[in-house]
């Protein structure tokens, strides 16, 4: 057996948008692709988001957050909203990307998207340096092509984890 890192069998994972914040104010992007269902009844979705973000910030404050799922074509934007930070930078005018509002939160959708999870943020809980947001999904809706089972959406793919965290071992 060999030492490895725990994130290369984890890989591909799906890529997501998370929009956070107040249309009508100031929102925000971030690419992540720590999120899960945690659970049916309610229906519930776990982000894990690192604590040191702006996106972590206006999650807290705002107490939601939309998952927004894109397609393969955002790849350049995807790379870009989880690059950069939003606290100096309004990351959809600089990303080429369209704020819509949803329809049960102040968080905006991402109008390029396929799928859109609203959710109001039930809590989170610290886990080393992330937050992990439990949200209830209190909206759930998909572009008809998408909900037909056509349309390509994005996969976090390659050596993203090597690149992103880095390895524990040589």
């Amino acid at each position: 057996m060999r030492d490895v890192e725990y994130l290369e069998f984890m890989w591909p994972m799906r890529s997501f948008l998370v929009t956070c914040g107040d249309i009508k104010r100031k929102s925000n992007i971030i690419a992540v692709s720590f999120c899960m269902p945690v659970s049916k009844e309610p229906p519930m979705l776990a982000c894990a988001i690192t604590k040191t973000t702006y996106s972590s910030e206006v999650i807290s404050a705002f107490g939601e957050f939309v998952v927004n799922v894109p397609p393969a074509a955002l790849r350049r934007q995807i790379y870009f909203c989880g690059t950069h930070s939003g606290r100096s930078l309004d990351k959809f005018r600089e990303a080429g990307l369209t704020p819509r509002p949803a329809r049960k939160v102040r968080a905006p959708i991402v109008g390029e998207c396929l799928a859109f999870m609203e959710c109001s943020s039930a809590y989170r809980v610290s886990a080393g340096d992330k937050y992990v947001f439990m949200g209830q999904v209190v909206e759930s809706y998909a572009e008809e092509a998408l909900a037909e089972g056509r349309g390509e959406i994005e996969f976090a793919e390659g050596d993203f984890p090597r690149k992103v965290y880095g390895t524990r071992f040589p």
